[in-house]
């Protein structure tokens, strides 16, 4: 892993910073220099797993599989998960074909420059903080699964109690009381270099919980794969 950490997300043209993680999906590590001059690579870096909308957005990833694979694109999801949690997880709740990594230190999101965010009662310095009442203003929409458009907490804590997801010693583990790590996704071409991204950073914490758009990834993928 590079020592160096950003204040920023990478930005398009930034080289990605190598990083050696435990597989989930396999045995053995996963090293983002594994992709370099081979293939194009849509890196996701979530939160843990005791995140509903990570949970989600970790399934949407790997129905994007076949269509990226297509366009000769390779995709990598890094959780926020001991790796023996985030295995039990996948073997109760398999997602085929999806190459998985653990990062329960979060040292690729801040080598790729993803905050941990605080939350304050009214202060908003984003991305190093942001207040609940400028939380409570924004809005995920879920329509198969929500009955109308929440804030991000009231959101989580429903979605949460739905899947009856178990916290674990090990999931307390990776908490950051009082903080919330933003997430992201990096599409590399070849030579690992950043030619699209979607982040929780931009448009000042409107993405928070968001769900990326497949028609821009495909889109984007279809441009770094030619």
């Amino acid at each position: 892993m590079s020592p160096q950490y950003l204040d920023h997300p990478l930005r398009l043209g930034d080289q990605a910073p190598n990083f050696v993680l435990d597989a989930i999906s396999r045995e053995g590590k996963i090293a983002l220099d594994d992709f370099r001059g081979r293939r194009p690579l849509l890196v996701g870096l979530y939160r843990g797993l005791l995140c509903p909308f990570c949970r989600r957005h970790v399934a949407a990833m790997a129905q994007f599989n076949p269509a990226l694979r297509e366009k000769g694109v390779d995709s990598l999801a890094v959780v926020n998960t001991p790796v023996e949690r985030a295995r039990l997880y996948f073997r109760y709740h398999p997602i085929p074909g999806l190459l998985a990594a653990s990062d329960p230190e979060r040292a690729s999101h801040r080598a790729f420059g993803l905050p941990l965010i605080e939350f304050t009662e009214d202060e908003t310095d984003w991305p190093r903080r942001v207040g609940m009442d400028l939380v409570k203003t924004m809005r995920v929409d879920l329509p198969s699964e929500l009955p109308e458009p929440m804030d991000p907490a009231t959101a989580g804590d429903l979605l949460s109690e739905k899947d009856g997801y178990e916290i674990t010693d090990a999931d307390q583990q990776v908490r950051t009381p009082g903080h919330m790590q933003l997430v992201g996704h990096f599409l590399l071409d070849r030579e690992g270099v950043v030619r699209w991204s979607f982040t929780e950073v931009e448009d000042q914490g409107q993405n928070m919980c968001q769900a990326l758009n497949p028609e821009e990834l495909l889109a984007a993928a279809s441009q770094v794969a030619d």
